[in-house]
């Protein structure tokens, strides 16, 4: 209990913080090393709290020199001063492609799309997956062809990217991104018709669906927006027309089970255990294909 209100009367002078770096912008979130107020875009998870840009880039803040017991996030990989870099990397990927295919043509998208086997037709002739064009797997990954197909996966890897990359590091980011796509196309390849054809970042995004609400749970954050809106997308997944929904199921499912080896694995055996979450990934994906395969090929 306060004497006299005057430690009171301090505090209610002093008023909200505003962060260092953008003095416009409330925010009652304050660096765990320097202890300098920072915005949702300048703060770093750290492994206890949130560090600003400065801290990380540093290694020091509290007298540390750089690389000794630089904190870690909490999937264990390296803090960054810029946590969007992947982010903005594979945004600036899959808009680049969507102009190359605009100003090359069908040539290069039937070159890119996922087949599973050889089509004949409107998009032929061409080989597939069971003809051992294993990499259409991850071209069609970043492949659009409508304005509004990429516009909404962009918008979902923009919003779910940055926290993300930002949570697990860069390189396992950029993991749970790519394996994600890879399991959402193997699915595809082993559920859809083997002539149709697919496309679309979706399965990645799904997998950072997936990922994000891992996340959240684990950091004991409100789970309710990312559920709500994850049931949104499922909801269009099922009844639009012309959606590959296994690719998005596939994403889901990987994103969801790579997340969780991530953010809970034991600290002492963290690296065996999210290595071999993505081995097993990436072994469940090639025996998918493998199987599909033969299926497909007499």
């Amino acid at each position: 209990m306060e004497q006299n209100g005057q430690p009171g009367d301090r505090a209610e002078q002093r008023g909200p913080a505003f962060c260092y770096r953008h003095p416009d912008r409330e925010t009652g979130i304050s660096c765990a090393r320097c202890e300098r107020a920072i915005c949702t875009d300048c703060m770093i998870p750290a492994s206890v709290g949130f560090q600003c840009p400065e801290c990380v880039s540093s290694g020091s803040g509290t007298g540390h020199p750089p690389g000794a017991n630089q904190p870690r996030t909490i999937a264990g990989g390296s803090l960054t001063s810029d946590p969007r870099l992947v982010t903005k990397a594979l945004l600036g990927v899959n808009v680049a492609v969507f102009l190359a295919v605009l100003a090359g043509g069908n040539q290069l998208l039937d070159r890119m799309l996922l087949f599973g086997q050889a089509a004949t037709e409107a998009y032929g002739p061409v080989e597939g997956v069971a003809e051992g064009q294993w990499y259409r797997l991850l071209t069609s990954m970043f492949l659009h062809q409508e304005i509004w197909h990429i516009a909404m996966n962009m918008l979902g890897l923009w919003f779910l990217g940055p926290p993300l990359e930002a949570a697990l590091g860069r390189v396992r980011f950029l993991g749970l991104y790519l394996v994600s796509g890879l399991g959402g196309g193997a699915l595809t390849y082993m559920i859809a018709a083997p002539q149709q054809p697919s496309l679309g970042a979706s399965g990645a995004i799904f997998g950072l669906f997936g990922a994000t609400a891992i996340l959240m749970r684990r950091m004991r954050y409100d789970m309710r927006p990312v559920l709500i809106l994850l049931a949104i997308n499922l909801v269009f997944t099922f009844t639009w027309n012309n959606i590959a929904w296994e690719a998005h199921i596939g994403g889901l499912v990987v994103g969801v089970l790579l997340a969780y080896a991530m953010v809970h694995a034991p600290r002492e055996k963290r690296k065996l255990v999210q290595y071999g979450a993505f081995a097993l990934a990436l072994l469940a994906t090639v025996a998918v294909l493998v199987v599909r395969t033969m299926q497909l090929t007499p």
